[in-house]
This record gives C-alpha cells, sequence and structure tokens, in this order.
C-alpha cells in the first residue's frame, strides 16, 4: 500500500534552505554591525569583547560561545535539534567570511546604512531560521530553559541575560551605541512580522482512505 509522505517531509527542502539561509544570513548582518561600528547586538558585543581579549576571529569566538552555552542545556535538561547544531557552526562561519570581504566605511551615512541593513537583516534571518522548525538557538535554548528552571518570566530571564552579556562585553572592549539601542528596540517586532512570512505551511490534511464498497475511512 502506498503512504503518502507527511507534511514535514514533503516541506523538508524547503524548510532545509530556510535554516541554512536564515544562519548564514545571521551571520551577515552581525558583520554589517560591526563594520558599521554603531553597536552591535548583546551577543555580538560579548564576542567582540572576547575577540578583543584572545586575539580569535568574531566567528571563532561565536562558535566557541555557541558550543559553551550549548553545554549549559545539559543540567538545564534542553535537547538540541538539528538546527540548534548547526547554528552554533554556521553563523560563525558566515560572520568570518562577511568581515573579511567587507571593508569598514568611514562616511557617518555609509556607516548608518549598515547598521540599519544588519538590523532588518537580523531579523530577516531570525524569521527564516526559527520557522524552519529544526530547534531553537544555543542562546535562545538557554534562555526558555532558565525559564523553565527558575519560573521567571521569559522576558525576565532574556533581559536579564542580555544585560549580563552586554555589560560583560563592553568591559572586554565590545562596541556599544545606538545601534545596540535600535536592534534592542525593533528586533522583537522584526522578527514577528518575518516569522509570520517565512511560515511554512503546515501542508493540506491527507485525503480519507476508500473503504470496501465505497465509504470513507476517516482518522
Amino acid at each position: 500500500m502506498f503512504l503518502a509522505p507527511r507534511p514535514h517531509t514533503r516541506r523538508l527542502p524547503r524548510r532545509l534552505f530556510q535554516l541554512f539561509t536564515g544562519l548564514t544570513l545571521y551571520g551577515v548582518s552581525v558583520a554589517l554591525l560591526v563594520r558599521g561600528g554603531l553597536g552591535l547586538e548583546p551577543w555580538g558585543v560579548f564576542q567582540q569583547g572576547l575577540s578583543e581579549l584572545t586575539g580569535l576571529t568574531m566567528g571563532t569566538v561565536s562558535v566557541v560561545v555557541g558550543a559553551a552555552v550549548l553545554l549549559l542545556w545539559i543540567p538545564l535538561r534542553q535537547r538540541p535539534g538539528f538546527g540548534t547544531v548547526c547554528n552554533v557552526f554556521v553563523v560563525g562561519l558566515a560572520l568570518d567570511a562577511t568581515l573579511a570581504v567587507l571593508p569598514a566605511p568611514e562616511p557617518l551615512a555609509a556607516r548608518v546604512a549598515l547598521m540599519i541593513s544588519g538590523v532588518v537583516l537580523n531579523g530577516a534571518a531570525t524569521g527564516l531560521y526559527i520557522a524552519a522548525r529544526f530547534g531553537p538557538g544555543p542562546r535562545d535554548g538557554l534562555m526558555t530553559g532558565l525559564h523553565q528552571a527558575t519560573g521567571r518570566s521569559v522576558r525576565l530571564v532574556r533581559t536579564g541575560i542580555e544585560v549580563l552579556v552586554v555589560a560583560s562585553g563592553f568591559l572586554l572592549g565590545g562596541t556599544v551605541g545606538i545601534g545596540t539601542v535600535v536592534y534592542a528596540l525593533s528586533i522583537g517586532p522584526l522578527a514577528q512580522w518575518f516569522l509570520r512570512l517565512f511560515a511554512v505551511p503546515a501542508g493540506p490534511a491527507p485525503a480519507p482512505a476508500p473503504a470496501p464498497g465505497g465509504a470513507i475511512l476517516r482518522p
């Protein structure tokens, strides 16, 4: 008997395309903010600070930090998905590749354009990879794990994490500025809009199978 593929299986090529496109563009968006020089997103500030301290590239630091955060999932009893593991590596590789070919402009107008482009692209990238439904990123999983473990609200946990990484990154030499504020105020609405735009349809329900005698069997 022929079995029709499940809806999520039929959508697998699109979901994989969204996942890797979203993660790649996420790394590109962080690189745009770096080259803009007007302030990074919270984890970017921390990673840039560690990069300055260690001499490693930001992409390498991103991979190391992502892997370290993923280890924190173990006591929090979080389960990584395929997209979670891909997130650790793809974002860092895309970040370094973009920084290698994108120079830092001097005119303020060009830096502002990079900042705005980076924030918007980050929102699009977030919508792409989350809508692919292959699991949260390491940092998002840390947030939800702490939320479940402490009983505190997601908003409070996320705010606490981001304040901590921004402060730590700033003390290490990361860039905090107007771009950091613009990102904090706009990434929520942007990500929500792009999530709706890139949502993968579940697909139509399978047609009921005909039973002997012409009757219709329904699940």
